[in-house]
């Protein structure tokens, strides 16, 4: 596919697609925008795009290609991934302390790190994202025009466009954090935000 306007907007519809079906990042996301509000929520999108930004630079250079033709490799990964994912929801649901203990109950401020860090645990341990940038990536690729500039313009592409769509489901699961987040409803904000967290477990897991 030649590197022009069209193939860039086909791409950028196909990756907007691909964002707006929930999946583990949507439901990390609408978990943090619930109990934390949407602003706390950015840290969980900063870390979605940040594994993506890692993913374009791996497939730039042939890593993930590598990681795709090594079934116990991309075995590890995928179960890893939802293994620690379905150990943090448990963690939120129990009420045991793990960095995903969003409870309000106690005000203490959950670091912005530890919930960026998770995050991008979680997108770089989705084998579905794998699949996603070994499969779909390069048929939008050129390979008469530099690489790195088409990488560069097609990481634009998908970041842009996925930014505002999560920064979306964050400010509307927000709303619903007022009065989901008083003291009496906080167990149970909590024990759904667990089990949105388990819910993506499981999803990288099947998937």
């Amino acid at each position: 596919m030649a590197m022009n306007l069209e193939s860039w907007a086909l791409f950028t519809l196909t990756e907007a697609a691909l964002s707006l079906s929930p999946g583990p990042a949507v439901m990390m996301v609408v978990a943090y925008g619930i109990a934390r509000g949407w602003r706390t929520s950015l840290f969980v999108t900063l870390g979605i795009l940040t594994g993506n930004a890692i993913y374009f630079v791996l497939s730039a250079t042939g890593i993930g290609s590598l990681l795709l033709a090594s079934p116990r490799v991309f075995m590890a990964i995928k179960y890893l991934g939802a293994a620690y994912l379905i150990y943090l929801g448990l963690s939120a649901i129990f009420g045991k302390p793990s960095p995903m203990t969003i409870s309000r109950l106690d005000d203490k401020v959950l670091s912005g790190k530890r919930i960026f860090t998770g995050a991008l645990m979680l997108q770089l341990t989705n084998p579905k994202t794998l699949l996603m940038f070994v499969a779909i990536l390069p048929q939008f690729i050129d390979p008469a025009q530099p690489v790195g500039l088409q990488m560069l313009i097609l990481a634009a592409c998908s970041i842009i466009p996925e930014f505002f769509i999560l920064l979306g489901y964050g400010m509307l699961a927000s709303k619903a954090s007022h009065w989901a987040t008083q003291e009496r409803y906080a167990v149970i904000t909590e024990r759904i935000a667990g089990t949105l967290v388990m819910g993506a477990g499981i999803m990288v897991a099947i998937v």
